[in-house]
Order: structure tokens, then C-alpha cells, then sequence
């Protein structure tokens, strides 16, 4: 199996100057970064299924597989974001697992104002400490970002709404849709598709996976196992023509243990092997 490279990164920035009213949406759809946002402004978080408006300040938790965008709407936004790998916090165990990351539920937090004034002396600590010439100054970052996680975590989270305008199912098929487009295209051995069973999206989506089975049936008429595996069959055609990649390269990057269960895969959808795919000019 290719060994996963992921170099640790950790970075702050101030938000003032960086958000202006002319991008009246901000998405930060960074693949592989997590991030904590602290934002004050008149504005609407849409995570996941969910709208939440904020009018003043807001502490907010995302991560990569989540789909998610920032509207907004009054014409001056303060504040900060840091943005970080999950390698960067691999000493404190997997940060995927973390409540704050894991749903609307608990990702979004309004502040009042003295709750503001603790988390901006954070931010700011952590944002000093990054132009700081001090040799330990990542372990202290990492200390610093983990003192905002569990202060979030003991505090009351925000109830959304959901958007109008759409059916649950329908918005249900279009959040499946989206994750699954983020895990593509494979750009590199040492990539490779996180979400691969119908489970492993129900639990993204924070939704019973028989919710979940039923409302892509609904809008699609298809499976969800039917929807997962044409789309990794269409990466894998894609891959085969296109890339140098071996073929247990690209298996394991659509998630399959081992090569022959890949061929296998492949070969029962399309009668043809991998590498016979490779050297024809079947399309």
C-alpha cells in the first residue's frame, strides 16, 4: 500500500481586508484543510443542510468533507481563521473525532460579548505566536488551538434552519453529490477516497443511512451503492487512460485493500480487466 504523505501546516490570518462586500460568498473549499473561524458581522454559515444567521460574533468548526459556505452580508467582517492538516494534531489522536467537527450541530457557536473578548485574546495569542521566532512555537499553537476546541465544546451550539425551497430529499442528493465530487479527482498516489459505502456518507451527513438510501432513491432512482460505484468506476476510466498510476496505485486510491479486488470490481462493470482497459481504445 503507498505510504500517506502529508506534510503538518498550520496558518492564522486576520479576516479584516481579507473578506470584502463585493464576494458576497465566501466558500473555503481548501480539500484538505480543517478550520476554525472566529467572525463578527452580519452573516448567514450554510453548513451542510442547515442556514444559520449571525449578527454579531460566531466561533466555527469545519472540516474538509463537509460541504459548506459563508455569506455575507454586512459590509464589514472581523476577526480571524486558522486552517490546519489533521497530521498537525496527530499526537492529540484524530481530530475527525472531535464533536466540533462533526455536524452543524455542534460546529456552529454564537458568542456574546464577553465570550468574543476569550476566544479574540486566543486567536490573537495564536496569531502573534506564528510571526514569533520561538523553536517550540507549533506546540504551543497546537496547545492554544486545543484550548479554543474544548472551550467550544463545553458551550451551547447554534440551531439552524433548514433552507427553503428544496425538498429534505433533494437536499439530502445534492450534499451526497457534493461530497462525493470533493474526494475527486486523485491527483496523487498518496491520495485516496476517504468516503467509499453508503455508511461512511450517512455518518457525514450526520443522517440514518436509510434516510439516506431512500431520499437518493427518490431523486435519482438509483442505489446508493449504485451512485458510489459509477462515479469510482468513472474516476478509475479516467485514472486507466489518462495517468501513469499503477493499477494497485489506483485501487487503493479508490479504496479497494488490495489489486485484484479492484480488477475484480472493475472487470464485472465493464467485462474488461484494468489493464486491457489501459491498452485499448475502448472509451
Amino acid at each position: 500500500m503507498p505510504a500517506i504523505i502529508e506534510a503538518e501546516h498550520f496558518n492564522v490570518f486576520k479576516v479584516d481586508g481579507l473578506l470584502s462586500p463585493e464576494y458576497k460568498k465566501a466558500p473555503y473549499n481548501r480539500r484538505t484543510f480543517y478550520k476554525v473561524s472566529l467572525l463578527t458581522g452580519h452573516s448567514k454559515i450554510h453548513y451542510a443542510d442547515q442556514t444559520i444567521e449571525v449578527t454579531d460574533s460566531v466561533l466555527v468548526f469545519t472540516n474538509p468533507m463537509v460541504p459548506y459556505s459563508w455569506e455575507l452580508i454586512g459590509e464589514t467582517q472581523t476577526g480571524y481563521f486558522c486552517i490546519f492538516t489533521a497530521s498537525f494534531f496527530n499526537r492529540f489522536g484524530n481530530i475527525k473525532d472531535y464533536p466540533v467537527f462533526q455536524s452543524a450541530d455542534t460546529a456552529v457557536i454564537l458568542l456574546n460579548a464577553t465570550e468574543h473578548v476569550q476566544y479574540n485574546e486566543l486567536f490573537l495569542r495564536m496569531f502573534n505566536e506564528l510571526q514569533s521566532d520561538y523553536v517550540y512555537k507549533f506546540d504551543l499553537l497546537r496547545n492554544l488551538l486545543m484550548e479554543v476546541i474544548h472551550a467550544a465544546q463545553k458551550m451551547q451550539p447554534a440551531s439552524g434552519s433548514i433552507p427553503s425551497g428544496a425538498t429534505a430529499s433533494e437536499r439530502i442528493s445534492s450534499l451526497f453529490a457534493e461530497l462525493q465530487e470533493r474526494q475527486f479527482p486523485i491527483a496523487f498516489n498518496n491520495q485516496h477516497i476517504l468516503l467509499k459505502s453508503p455508511s461512511d456518507f450517512a455518518k457525514q451527513l450526520n443522517i440514518h443511512v436509510n434516510h439516506l438510501n431512500k431520499a437518493l432513491k427518490e431523486i435519482t432512482g438509483q442505489t446508493t451503492t449504485q451512485l458510489i460505484n459509477d462515479r469510482i468506476l468513472q474516476e478509475a476510466r479516467i485514472l486507466l487512460r489518462n495517468t501513469s498510476l499503477t493499477i494497485t496505485d489506483i485501487g487503493w486510491s479508490l479504496g479497494f485493500e488490495a489489486a485484484n479486488h479492484f480488477s475484480g470490481f472493475f472487470k464485472s462493470r465493464t467485462g474488461i480487466t484494468p489493464t486491457a482497459y489501459r491498452q485499448s481504445k475502448i472509451d
